[in-house]
């Protein structure tokens, strides 16, 4: 991780073009916390595509040490990469409980490699609120390639596909018992499915299990699909799945890339929308008007928004 301390002065644009890690930094503090400046930053952007890889799965699957170990290859490739590390939020100050000081530690000082831990700050779909701007900002920073690996919170973890490119599902053999009850929305995100830790007794078999799962249950062709076994403490299967990403990246779709950004702008239309209504005066007019009689919550909610907008 690269440790700078956060100058609340807003970093110049050409800094961060030429990827100035420092500048980078900052910037991303502004958008994360809405400070004054952001909005101008954030309309100041480039509209540039650059790759984005989602790494997604339950706790415990061994995302981190994957995306570690793909690091490495990204680098051996010369490609310049950034990586965003969604984290639980804490229940006191909203900031990442999991830190990327804990993980990955080898490329903090690696000039190709810039890594970010971000909070979730409740989010359920496994992403920070602000993600869609910070990955753009990113997208302005030189990065060939920005890889989100996101909270780990199972199911409900289907965000990343709003905003990735290509999703890289991680699960591992103990998985098993629960691929008949996970939702097809899980299943149907993935690109790439991985099954990692596949030294592991009854990895093989899994494989197959999910690979039968998924004819039936992805909204994608199955051929389009594909899947891999690794073991990331080891590095065994990294290669061949490294490629396999780099390879889908050379055939995406305009299609995906216009639906993508579709997703963005909803997005950022809602926040917009959003920004004008203060959570207390909503909590303070909502216990005036709930005892009224003939309450509606949804004659309310229009009235509120109605006179908010």
């Amino acid at each position: 991780m690269q440790i700078h301390s956060v100058d609340p002065s807003p970093p110049g644009l050409p800094l961060i073009r030429n990827g100035d890690f420092r500048s980078i930094a900052r910037a991303i503090s502004l958008i994360e916390n809405s400070m004054p400046g952001s909005a101008e930053l954030l309309q100041s952007l480039e509209n540039k595509h650059v790759p984005i890889i989602g790494i997604t799965g339950p706790p415990g699957a061994g995302k981190s040490t994957l995306v570690d170990a793909l690091t490495k290859y990204a680098v051996e490739h010369k490609k310049k990469l950034a990586i965003l590390c969604v984290d639980p939020s804490s229940g006191f100050h909203s900031g990442a409980l999991l830190g990327d000081r804990i993980r990955m530690n080898r490329w903090h000082a690696n000039p190709q490699v810039y890594i970010r831990s971000l909070a979730s700050r409740g989010s359920v779909g496994g992403l920070h609120p602000h993600i869609f701007q910070i990955a753009d900002l990113l997208a302005n920073a030189g990065f060939d390639y920005i890889f989100i690996e996101t909270v780990g919170v199972g199911q409900s973890e289907i965000d990343i596909a709003r905003l990735a490119d290509q999703v890289v599902l991680v699960l591992v053999p103990e998985s098993g018992d629960d691929i008949q009850g996970m939702k097809s929305g899980i299943l149907e995100i993935g690109d790439i499915f991985v099954v990692n830790k596949s030294d592991r007794a009854g990895a093989s078999l899994f494989l197959e299990s999910l690979k039968s799962s998924l004819q039936f249950q992805s909204g994608k062709s199955f051929s389009d699909l594909k899947f891999f076994q690794t073991v990331a403490t080891e590095e065994k299967g990294i290669g061949e799945l490294y490629e396999a990403i780099m390879n889908n990246n050379k055939h995406i779709s305009p299609k995906k890339l216009i639906r993508l950004l579709q997703e963005k702008a909803w997005q950022l239309i809602v926040e917009n929308r959003m920004r004008g209504i203060d959570r207390e005066q909503l909590n303070s007019s909502l216990q005036h008007s709930v005892d009224q009689p003939g309450f509606n919550l949804y004659q309310f909610v229009t009235a509120y928004a109605a006179a908010s907008g």
